[in-house]
């Protein structure tokens, strides 16, 4: 099967694709952006278009390949991820999107240090920030690696180490070139390719077996060396404790992940952010229900055996580009690689930005600079962060090469759920939440976080962990979030009742209440 893919065709297209959004980028530009432009687009997009953008930053190569992937070869418990990051929606849609867009300005960190001390708030959010963006771009850079040595016909880890640099300098170049509307444009493009891509690669799968998904699940039973169990619970994680974790990581996270908050502060009004989620789930309820078709067609088309041979270029992430070979030859594959090509790029560029929005504004601007730095040497801070991002993740996906991109990213969710979420539903919704309560929950939920994946099966101790050789997985569960979301949590409401309010306490409380749920002021705030 592999001697059937045709590198030079799969270049053009991936050229194609690349001089194609470069162009946009630097049609949208300007290499003397003010802030608001380059971290926000100057807020000129409508709610549908930030919708599309936000289901092009959301659907990562975690949704196409990790999941595709993690279907075919572990079937029901694959499908957990699409369920996961779907429903995650509802609580972004019902808790955060418009509260955030009538608080915030740029970031996170806005919100939370709106009623707070800004100096440590900031810099315990800006470090979680960067801490959810690094995973993620990890997840994004493996996945990169494995998809285009498995176009190029590449071997050896050089060769895939090679293709993870490239992805990370086209990251880089994106970002400083373009800042946030030529990414949002990136990410529009891509996500309109995505589900065009995604919907007729499911109608070819259907059409193959007359439409009777039934039929596709037969073959993948058939095919599948654990038989029936690809269609009940237990294959992928045998301790129902894991799969609960996991599912809390996945529906909590995404409500606390930055680059995807980030977004809602790119539309004009807080109404065109609730517009914007609303769109973004239509887009992202379609594709995750075609993932099942996808996943289930490789397991019957492909086979869990070859996804899982060693000698298989990008192994299970290359799922869905395998399964466009099958069924399409040479052409299809490489129009299928090249949609997930753009959706790396879109994906790490976002958080690229994301990143760097936080350290130049938060960390820079506002605690080292204490809010005196103009706004032009700002983006410059910015732009020069963009540059050490992309090197630490070229790093990182190096080291992550191998690994399910669906679950690396899902430690990233874990780490947005027990950090970030418990301080912004606070900061929203409890008055008497104070400084200490903010520290205690983002410092310790992320430290939590961190340490007992350290400890985990992910990191040491089995033939699939990042570091098989070394054993010391002494935490039981694969993702930490059944332990590291309820720390955060309660760790917000010990901290809040050991430390004292701010003098001013009330006043700001009340202020963050009126604007928050009625958008009374908000206009002003985003523009200064």
């Amino acid at each position: 099967m592999i001697d059937q893919i045709n590198p030079v065709i799969n270049m053009i297209v991936f050229a194609l694709f690349v001089a194609v959004t470069l162009f946009i980028v630097f049609r949208v530009s300007r290499q003397k952006a003010s802030a608001a432009e380059f971290y926000a687009g100057n807020r000129s997009f409508t709610g549908p278009q930030n919708g599309i953008a936000i289901a092009g930053d959301y659907l990562s190569a975690a949704s196409f390949l990790g999941i595709c992937g993690a279907i075919a070869v572990a079937g029901y418990d694959g499908f957990l991820y699409s369920i996961g990051f779907l429903v995650a929606w509802l609580v972004a849609l019902l808790l955060v999107a418009e509260l955030l867009r009538n608080t915030g300005k740029f970031t996170m960190a806005d919100v939370l240090s709106f009623r707070l001390n800004q100096r440590p708030v900031r810099m315990a959010a800006s470090l979680t920030t960067l801490a959810v963006c690094f995973f993620y771009l990890i997840a994004q850079m493996s996945g990169a690696g494995g998809l285009v040595a498995l176009l190029l016909g590449l071997e050896g880890g050089a060769a895939t180490a090679a293709t993870v640099a490239v992805v990370g300098v086209l990251m880089i170049v994106y970002v400083i070139v373009g800042g946030m509307k030529g990414t949002t444009w990136v990410q529009i493009i891509k996500a309109v390719l995505l589900v065009i891509g995604v919907g007729i690669l499911a109608l070819i799968v259907l059409g193959k077996y007359g439409f009777d998904f039934s039929a596709i699940l037969d073959d993948a039973v058939a095919l599948s060396p654990h038989g029936e169990a690809v269609l009940s619970p237990g294959l992928k994680y045998p301790n129902p404790v894991d799969f609960l974790s996991l599912g809390l990581a996945l529906v909590l996270g995404t409500a606390g992940l930055p680059h995807v908050l980030m977004r809602f502060y790119t539309v004009p009004t807080g109404k065109e952010a609730r517009r914007s989620v609303v769109w973004a789930i239509w887009i992202i309820g379609s594709f995750y229900v075609l993932t099942l078709v996808l996943g289930y067609g490789a397991a019957a088309l492909v086979g869990p055996e070859i996804l899982q041979d060693p000698t298989t270029p990008g192994g299970e992430n290359a799922a869905a580009p395998l399964l466009a070979l099958v069924i399409g030859g040479p052409v299809l594959m490489a129009v299928v690689s090249a949609i997930a090509f753009a959706t790396i790029l879109a994906v790490v560029a976002g958080l690229a930005i994301t990143a760097a929005t936080s350290f130049a504004h938060d960390i820079y601007a506002s605690v080292i600079k204490n809010g005196t730095v103009q706004p032009d040497e700002e983006v410059k801070v910015a732009r020069a962060t963009v540059v050490v991002i992309g090197v630490l993740a070229i790093i990182g996906g190096i080291v992550a090469l191998g690994q399910n991109v669906a679950f690396l990213v899902a430690l990233a969710f874990a780490v947005a759920a027990s950090a970030n979420l418990p301080t912004i539903l606070y900061s929203l919704f409890w008055r008497r939440f104070n400084t200490g309560g903010a520290l205690f929950s983002m410092l310790g939920g992320l430290a939590s976080c961190l340490i007992l994946i350290v400890l985990s099966p992910a990191v040491s101790g089995h033939e699939k962990s990042m570091f098989p050789t070394l054993d010391f997985d002494l935490f039981p569960l694969s993702n930490p979030g059944i332990v590291s979301i309820p720390v955060g949590f309660a760790l917000g409401i010990i901290g809040t009742l050991l430390t004292a309010p701010e003098p001013d306490h009330e006043e700001k409380a009340a202020e963050m209440e009126v604007r928050a749920f009625t958008g009374a002021g908000a206009e002003a705030a985003s523009d200064h």
